[in-house]
């Protein structure tokens, strides 16, 4: 279920540990001890320096500007995100197929694979105007002019003045773009983020990432559909009911765009990189040479029997789950809970969601780690279970005003618990990494066991999306001779005078067929992937030569 790909979404980037969806709790890792080789060869060097010569320490006082200016770009990092995780709640409130919802999910993936990516914007770059500045500004700018374009023509996209349904097709495309744009400057940010605070003050980099960007979603996701509908706005915020809520898509996309176009000007203008990183610099021939041997690590980790069998783990483990986190937020909105709420309700979640991993850490830091990620799997496969029967019980609830307090306690505590299992998954799954990571080349060895973890749960839930149309059965009452196996087919049914009434919900034989594989995959692999944990340090080190 994804109450919000926040918190997730990274979530799905956890990325350094939301959001999501990716989906409900999970995060795609952090890439930047990929990019940075060169950042931390000048940050040793500065150090040396500074260890001969004494110097009075400022603490983080004297580097709150920088400070304030990376939560700020990781913030405007959040909002395109968190507006792309909006759309697929808005459509389903227009009743498009889960076959569009499917194709829109293609979305959420350039966060999980911009690891092909990353070793380009780490080494091309114009050394006159910065190596981070290179790719923050262009691609920021972008983003601004994407949200304007967007903020003219997002009304006709989602059709919401006329009888056609959403374009899901563009839609798709631009958000794509933008999400592709957002991983982009985050590659730039995190490397821009080790030279642009000192070696004593660059912990705050991670606090800066985590804060920024969960704050950007929450703005982006949360605050935009609270904002955006009537019924929340005339209960909570009005005194007089309007048929618009106080804001729209395209005012929000709108000033977002302003925001960024201004704050990007200003960046390039009047925010130099830091001069003991331009001291440091690689010649041309040197970069190309440092992204072809990035690639070549990333091949000669993939050959390793042990890395191979653990990847092929990786990618299959997440199918029993898939039912529950990507259909079932979206069955809810069907069900008739009001998207807003569902995002509101990730709100509670995100003290759990910072208490979680440090809780499940101590458990996690022995020679097994994924010991706990055996042991929650079958926890998290009968939440799955319990998301279908409260989407099955939800519409008994349901009267003229609403959902009563009640059924929104219960959606919260099966969210709850989901989180539990997610992050006892999730946090054995990054201890194992760190542990067997090849020290040689340890951030691009981590980051290929991130960017594969978040692919297992990537490529499951756009499947999963796509099968609930083929797997549900419709039939037209009150037409006869007319059927509703198609949406085309459905308009004809009511055109006619008839009902289109579902005998066989798709969702609930997604959601027993999931927890069967997942269920066979934890008997048959399950103790496969623990094993793993008994192969030697050397069967995971790679043999290239330095």
């Amino acid at each position: 279920m994804e109450l919000s790909k926040s918190i997730t979404h990274k979530n799905g980037r956890k990325r350094k540990p939301v959001v999501p969806g990716t989906d409900m709790g999970e995060r795609e890792p952090r890439l930047s001890d990929l990019e940075v080789d060169g950042d931390e060869e000048a940050l040793l060097r500065s150090s040396n320096r500074d260890n001969n010569s004494p110097k009075v320490r400022n603490g983080i006082h004297g580097e709150l500007g920088n400070v304030a200016l990376l939560l700020f770009l990781y913030v405007l990092q959040g909002i395109p995100l968190g507006l792309a995780g909006s759309i697929p709640l808005i459509m389903q409130s227009k009743n498009v197929s889960y076959k569009d919802q499917a194709f829109f999910s293609f979305v959420f993936w350039p966060f999980s694979l911009k690891l092909l990516w990353a070793p380009l914007v780490d080494s091309v770059y114009l050394q006159q105007f910065g190596r981070r500045k290179s790719w923050l500004v262009p691609t920021q700018y972008l983003l601004g002019l994407f949200m304007l374009y967007l903020s003219f023509t997002v009304d006709a996209m989602l059709q919401t003045d006329g009888q056609k349904g959403p374009d899901v097709i563009m839609l798709t495309a631009v958000f794509f773009l933008l999400a592709f744009l957002a991983a982009t400057q985050d590659i730039a940010v995190d490397g821009w983020a080790l030279t642009m605070l000192s070696k004593e003050n660059v912990g705050y980099a991670s606090t800066c990432n985590s804060v920024g960007q969960t704050a950007g979603y929450f703005l982006g996701n949360v605050l935009f559909l609270a904002l955006e509908s009537p019924d929340f706005c005339n209960k909570y915020l009005r005194f007089e009911p309007k048929d618009q809520g106080i804001v729209t898509l395209s005012d929000f996309l709108f000033f977002w765009g302003i925001v960024f176009m201004v704050s990007t000007t200003l960046v390039a203008i009047l925010k130099k990189e830091n001069a003991r990183h331009q001291r440091i610099q690689k010649k041309p021939r040197e970069e190309i040479q440092g992204v072809m041997e990035t690639y070549k690590h990333l091949f000669s980790i993939v050959k390793m029997p042990t890395v191979f069998t653990f990847c092929s783990l990786l990618l299959t483990a997440k199918i029993g789950f898939s039912a529950a986190d990507a259909v079932t937020g979206l069955k809810l909105v069907e069900a008739g809970v009001p998207k807003e709420q569902l995002a509101l309700l990730a709100v509670p979640m995100v003290p759990l969601q910072i208490l979680l991993p440090l809780v499940i850490s101590k458990y996690t830091a022995g020679p097994r780690p994924l010991d706990i990620f055996y042991k929650a799997f079958p926890f998290r496969l009968l939440i799955g279970l319990e998301y279908a029967l409260l989407v099955l019980w939800t519409p008994s609830v349901r009267h003229e005003d609403g959902f009563p307090l009640y059924y929104y306690a219960v959606v919260l505590l099966s969210y709850a618990a989901h989180q539990v299992a997610v992050y006892s998954m999730y946090v054995a799954c990054m201890a194992f990494h760190a542990k067997v990571s090849d020290p040689f080349i340890g951030g691009t060895y981590m980051t290929l066991l991130n960017t594969v973890t978040n692919l297992g749960g990537n490529w499951p839930s756009t499947l999963a999306l796509w099968l609930v149309d083929p797997l549900t059965s419709k039939e037209c009452q009150g037409a006869p001779g007319q059927t509703c196996s198609s949406l085309e087919e459905a308009g004809l049914c009511v055109r006619e005078g008839g009902t289109c009434i579902t005998t066989l919900d798709g969702y609930y034989v997604e959601s027993i067929v999931c927890v069967v594989i997942g269920l066979c995959w934890w008997i048959f692999f399950g103790k496969k992937m623990t094993r793993l944990q008994e192969e030697s340090p050397s069967a995971w080190h790679c043999r290239v030569t330095k």
